[in-house]
């Protein structure tokens, strides 16, 4: 039998119903200031190495400095009249996208080759992915150095093949025009591949094996198996490639430099973004217009990238 007063003493010590906790005892759902403990510091670097830096760009667009970046002068939308004006900026876009669209080609590629190494039964399969991911590893200037010496117009490899392939007189590919960018391009592509493979092999491996077993049973062919079953479960990292690999592209820079160099005859002709912001900055010194020009990359990337994000509603799988 109950004690009296039991009841009406558990009352008085919950007096705002049966969903109140005892006093002295922490609420559940009261975490109080540790989260901003611990996401705080890396909030806190965000803001100083990427927020700022942004804003000082945008501020920097709008003035005009001396060559030591002092003397600080507005000049309001200036330097993106004087960046509009100039010929080089549109030819610099157009390269831009010519090998951003040309290293793209290298994700189908990757595709092929990871679904081949997946293949089941096939042996050696890490082997294989360390051999495609080795050059990713590599430092890119030293890579590029040593495609250099391929591409070379007298003792290099690539014309050596071709002379023997009965070729009489074969391009000068760095020094000419019109093949000096498609040949940085193709670096590109090769040098890409490793990471997509890997990316790609790893999203191969999420997809169930039953899947292919019925269409097997069904009757489906293997390329009907790619295209219906590998290729739309494999289209969350074919999106992710693809946003990286456009990004990485509109920051071409350290292979051009490496490969092409200043004093090139093709120099002119196969300049990036990147490459005009350096030539405006540190060459020439144009502070104000080298910053106006780094926001035309960012605002090129990101309506890039905004638009692809829309697009992959219609074409990404997610299961």
């Amino acid at each position: 039998m109950p004690r009296p007063g039991v009841r009406g003493s558990q009352a008085a010590a919950s007096p705002s119903g049966s969903g109140s906790h005892r006093p002295g005892r922490p609420n559940p759902t009261s975490v109080g200031a540790w989260p901003i403990l611990f996401i705080g510091p890396l909030m806190l670097g965000i803001a100083v190495f990427y927020y700022w830096p942004i804003v000082k760009n945008i501020v920097a667009s709008l003035q005009q400095t001396n060559a030591f970046g002092g003397n600080p002068e507005f000049v309001g939308l200036q330097n993106y009249n004087d960046l509009f004006s100039s010929p080089d900026l549109g030819s610099a876009m157009l390269n831009t996208l010519l090998y951003t669209l040309i290293v793209l080609l290298g994700i189908p590629l990757s595709v092929i080759i990871a679904s081949m190494i997946e293949l089941p039964g096939l042996k050696f399969k890490g082997l294989y992915r360390a051999l495609y991911f080795m050059p990713y590893l590599a430092m890119p200037m030293a890579v590029a150095q040593v495609w250099k010496i391929v591409y070379n117009g007298q003792f290099g490899l690539l014309n050596q093949i071709l002379r023997g392939l009965g070729a009489s007189n074969p391009p000068y590919w760095l020094v000419t025009p019109g093949w000096a960018l498609f040949a940085v391009a193709l670096f590109g592509l090769w040098a890409s591949i490793g990471f997509n493979v890997i990316i790609l092999s790893a999203g191969l491996k999420s997809i169930p094996r039953e899947l292919y077993e019925a269409a097997s049973i069904d009757g489906a062919s293997r390329w009907r198996q790619f295209w219906s079953i590998t290729v739309p479960l494999l289209s969350p990292s074919i999106f992710f490639l693809v946003i990286m690999t456009t990004i990485s592209g509109f920051q071409l820079f350290d292979a051009l430099y490496a490969m092409i160099g200043t004093g090139n005859p093709a120099e002119p002709r196969t300049r990036s973004l990147v490459s005009l912001f350096y030539r405006e900055a540190f060459v020439n010194n144009d502070q104000g217009v080298g910053a106006a020009i780094a926001i035309v990359i960012f605002l090129l990337v990101a309506i890039v990238t905004f638009i692809q994000f829309l697009g992959q509603k219609k074409w990404v799988n997610y299961v």
